[in-house]
């Protein structure tokens, strides 16, 4: 197995069949740094218009349309000193007639101490002068190139991943994408220092990390939506809006998951689940509403 250091010089808005940056064999690591969802780099460069710029795509040789694409996410190191953020949280997550009392809409700086790992806001209101949060790195948007010759804007997600915006998309998680085209084209981006449930002002905290991933072909294996796996939890994903309808995608993958690995039918599956499932809201701002739907691994048993 390789390591390769890849430094973008092109990025893309979209995540489809663009032409390779890198090709890779499977089973190889990747390390690339992000530029942030507007598309200013590490030194304050703007590179690429936002949303949500992507390295890549990265080409792994053996990936065809059926398998399964396994996305190590190994380590993220921050490389930059400042973040941001939009604020006041979005007109979508509060009532309709608390939208009129928002204040204006407007960005707003955090400072990284990449040493502490801590964030804190530049200019906090007096409220918040000892607001400090540790930093907990995600990957907001990547994923594979979706099929029938798409291109699907990183505002967004569907099967092939994309925006999703799910916290727990960080160092030492799993995920599993299901590969639509030769080669599975995976992209990369849009990486947040911290970031809420639900991305409810429309964003984590926006900055640059050096990431590290390795991906590997899975032959043989189908999924219809994105997969993860965490240390103690197993957790199936839908993209969608409605917000019932993202639920129903992921819980629809876990019913088919707990089958095929866990040897339990549809019964057994139904009973597990109504008693043990969590629900996690990836974001609620983006065209598609993510939700995950988290199984504790101490319940199951592998076929």
């Amino acid at each position: 197995m390789s390591t390769h250091h890849f430094v973008p010089t092109t990025w893309h808005n979209s995540i489809g069949s663009h032409p390779p940056a890198l090709h890779i064999a499977s089973g190889d690591t990747v390390v690339t740094e992000t530029i942030d969802a507007g598309g200013v780099d590490k030194l304050g460069v703007q590179r690429q218009h936002g949303p949500n710029p992507m390295n890549g795509p990265i080409f792994v040789e053996g990936a065809e349309p059926g398998d399964v694409l396994r996305v190590s996410i190994d380590t993220m190191t921050p490389i930059r000193d400042t973040g941001w953020t939009w604020g006041p949280i979005s007109a979508l997550v509060v009532d309709p007639e608390a939208v009129r009392d928002l204040p204006p809409r407007k960005q707003v700086t955090w400072n990284i101490d990449r040493a502490a790992l801590t964030a804190r806001l530049a200019a906090p209101p007096a409220s918040l002068e000892d607001f400090v949060l540790p930093l907990a790195p995600m990957i907001g948007c990547f994923g594979v190139a979706p099929k029938l010759g798409q291109a699907i804007s990183t505002a967004t997600s569907a099967e092939h991943g994309g925006n999703m915006d799910y916290r727990r998309f960080g160092p030492g998680t799993t995920v599993y994408l299901p590969v639509a085209v030769p080669g599975a084209l995976f992209h990369l981006g849009d990486c947040h220092a911290v970031q809420g449930d639900g991305e409810i002002v429309g964003t984590g905290i926006e900055t640059c990390f050096e990431v590290t991933v390795t991906l590997t072909v899975e032959k043989g294996r189908t999924i219809t939506w994105p997969r993860a796996e965490i240390a103690d939890d197993i957790i199936a994903i839908g993209n969608a809006r409605p917000l019932d309808q993202a639920l129903q995608h992921a819980t629809t993958e876990m019913l088919t998951w707990l089958g095929e690995d866990f040897g339990l039918d549809k019964v057994a599956a139904s009973h597990l689940l109504g008693q043990v499932v969590r629900y996690d809201i990836g974001n609620v701002f983006d065209p598609a509403y993510t939700v995950a739907c988290r199984v504790a691994k101490k319940w199951l048993k592998r076929s």
